[in-house]
């Protein structure tokens, strides 16, 4: 168990991968898979490895993130000491957000100096996947690494900014690339990374004593000859959230069964817990491949569909290869094809709406079509 190590997740790292969905959330807030939100994986993979207290990196839109988490106590992080801890986006410098992530780092040493524990786990909230985050801490500690970078193989990356690497046999890491060519099978940095606490420190302060202001340029490229970088390869199932197209796939392939068992199987993944009705299926409804949750209403038709907590669906409605999210209502004798709605969308009586597998058709939150 990963006992000796402190949680540290970024909640809106990556708010620009996905703008439809985290104009009015942080990226961490982000609904996923009927019930969930993308920081649930990140938090869950941590709780189940023994770490007890976390570290929530904010910067805006976190309203939704702080209704979510609450006090933890569905992650059993509802502590005197430790648990779910909030950090603000300022620094004692400055009173302005940060806008990067060594910055982010830079406002939270005060956190990271009152901790006693002797490991950093660092996760972002752009990747969905079930680790054991004391394997990984094992493996930082065999290897008496300085930083242990979680990398999964990939093909043709698409994204504004990402990281890959290359390992020798023993794991080290002999080169980084910031957004290379993505064309092609590469190791692909999933933003995941454990780091020993005090090192964490040192390299703060000379970022700071230096003018440094690219975590990844200007900490890891930079020293990769001089520091012990080592990479832990994850070989499981990962989804990155790295885009609309990517949320929409992703989201379909918790249809397929060796997904949600890979994903859900061995390990809960934990999620704040709703006292809401089971879901009512009108007579004539037919429901085929699809993930239902609680609370909704069901009169049409539903294939290979999402739907989240209180969605209704009229009489004579067909929905197909779609993601409606909380509560909202789709009329009667309405026809949808590959399209995502945020919460609390309204589509009339016998609209039409339809997008494709690359470009779902969305429509924000609280809009009424």
């Amino acid at each position: 168990m990963a006992a000796s190590a402190v949680g540290v997740i970024f909640s809106n790292i990556h708010d620009e991968n996905i703008p439809e969905l985290s104009r009015h959330r942080t990226m961490a807030s982000i609904p996923y898979g009927g019930r969930y939100r993308l920081i649930d994986f990140a938090l869950s993979n941590m709780v189940n490895s023994g770490i007890t207290t976390v570290g929530i990196v904010t910067k805006y839109n976190y309203q939704s993130l702080i209704d979510h988490l609450g006090s933890g106590k569905d992650w059993d992080l509802a502590r005197k000491d430790g648990g779910i801890i909030l950090l603000p986006p300022y620094s004692d410098e400055t009173d302005a957000p940060y806008s990067n992530r060594l910055e982010a780092l830079k406002g939270i040493t005060g956190f990271l100096n009152r901790r006693k524990e002797d490991y950093v786990v660092i996760s972002d909230c752009d990747g969905v996947a079930r680790m054991d985050i004391s394997d990984i801490v094992q493996y930082h500690i065999e290897k008496n690494a300085d930083i242990t970078m979680v990398y999964h193989e990939e093909e043709n990356v698409q994204s504004s900014y990402f990281i890959t690497l290359d390992a020798d046999q023993s794991g080290r890491i002999k080169d980084l690339q910031i957004n290379p060519n993505g064309k092609g099978k590469v190791n692909l940095y999933v933003n995941v990374m454990v780091l020993n606490r005090e090192f964490l420190l040192n390299i703060i302060t000379d970022a700071i004593s230096h003018g440094f202001s690219s975590f990844g340029r200007d900490i890891l490229t930079k020293n990769v000859d001089s520091m012990k970088i080592y990479g832990y390869r994850f070989d499981g199932y990962y989804a990155g959230v790295k885009s609309l197209e990517k949320y929409y796939q992703h989201s379909m392939e918790l249809l397929h069964k060796e997904v949600r068992d890979e994903l859900f199987g061995a390990r809960d993944i934990y999620t704040k817990v709703r006292d809401s009705a089971p879901s009512k299926y009108i007579e004539g409804a037919k429901v085929k491949d699809s993930l239902i949750s609680d609370g909704c209403i069901i009169e049409g038709t539903v294939e290979n569909c999402i739907l989240f907590r209180g969605v209704k669906v009229g009489k004579g409605s067909v929905i197909r290869n779609s993601v409606i999210m909380q509560d909202s209502v789709i009329g009667s004798g309405v026809e949808l094809d590959c399209v995502i709605t945020d919460k609390n969308v309204v589509i009339r009586d016998r609209r039409r709406l339809a997008g494709c597998e690359t470009v779902p058709f969305f429509i924000s939150k609280g809009r009424m079509i």
